[in-house]
């Protein structure tokens, strides 16, 4: 039996999703979104690249390139229990290979540009092959325990408070900043913390972290309210460092101030 083998990567994945909390969790979240697989120079992928422009649809073999730790059980997105990482597509998994179909537009060298993308930038790409539908689409075949009375639960309704709204729209106008989005991907999942999900526990409410910005939020039955954002920098960070990227905290904090949490 071997012990171990050595994989060597043909290429690398350039998409929008920098961090783990941005990547949709399912290849369905992310209808339309557009990136390139870049593979290799001088292994003769070129010719490996030959005829798969008659596809318009194929499988990424990829690595789960910032995992570096796996575990034997995990709670899914919506999921009331904890399942066998084998039953989910979770990427803490032994070996952290994950897979994805993506939508193949066009081939330039040994450039592929793609859409339906929820790979992470940067990772690595083990294997491309075509996704052939007569083979790789089983219509009957069953969801496991996807198809649960009460697992997966619905998604929870992701509303904005007055205050909230209007830090929003200040961010939008002032600094081009969309912020609303990225908190509804991560809230709709729950209050609950997970494994990809920053969120505390606050008072009567939760804080959730969002790459550097934070939301105070409360839930209610199925709908969480986000009541106020805030900058996740500290008042010495936003005063002395000499970084641009920090201008809408700091344009946000003189105009809305920082709350005590």
């Amino acid at each position: 039996m071997t012990e171990s083998l050595n994989l060597r990567p043909i290429g690398v994945v350039h998409s929008p999703f920098k961090e783990r909390v941005d990547a949709p969790r399912q290849p369905v979240l992310a209808r339309g979104v557009q990136g390139t697989i870049e593979l290799f120079s001088g292994r003769n992928l070129e010719q490996a690249l030959e005829d798969i422009q008659g596809f318009n649809f194929i499988w990424v073999l990829f690595w789960f390139h910032l995992n570096t730790t796996w575990k034997p059980k995990v709670s899914p997105p919506r999921s009331g229990l904890r399942r066998g990482v084998f039953a989910t597509r979770s990427p803490y998994r032994p070996n952290p290979i994950g897979m994805s179909v993506v939508e193949l537009r066009k081939v330039e060298g040994l450039v592929l540009t793609v859409q339906n993308l929820d790979i992470l930038d940067g990772s690595p790409v083990l294997d491309l092959k075509p996704y052939i539908a007569y083979t790789d689409s089983v219509p009957d075949a069953s969801s496991g325990w996807l198809e649960a009375p009460s697992d997966p639960q619905p998604d929870y309704a992701v509303e904005f408070s007055p205050l909230a709204t209007e830090q929003l729209a200040f961010l939008r106008a002032g600094f081009s900043l969309e912020l609303a989005e990225r908190f509804v991907t991560v809230l709709r999942l729950g209050p609950e913390p997970q494994a990809f999900r920053r969120i505390r526990k606050d008072g009567a409410g939760y804080v959730v972290a969002v790459k550097d910005w934070r939301a105070r939020f409360v839930a209610s039955e199925r709908t969480i309210t986000v009541l106020e954002f805030q900058s996740g920098h500290r008042p010495q960070v936003l005063a002395t460092a000499d970084d641009p990227a920090l201008d809408a905290h700091r344009g946000f904090v003189t105009r809305f101030g920082r709350p005590a949490w």
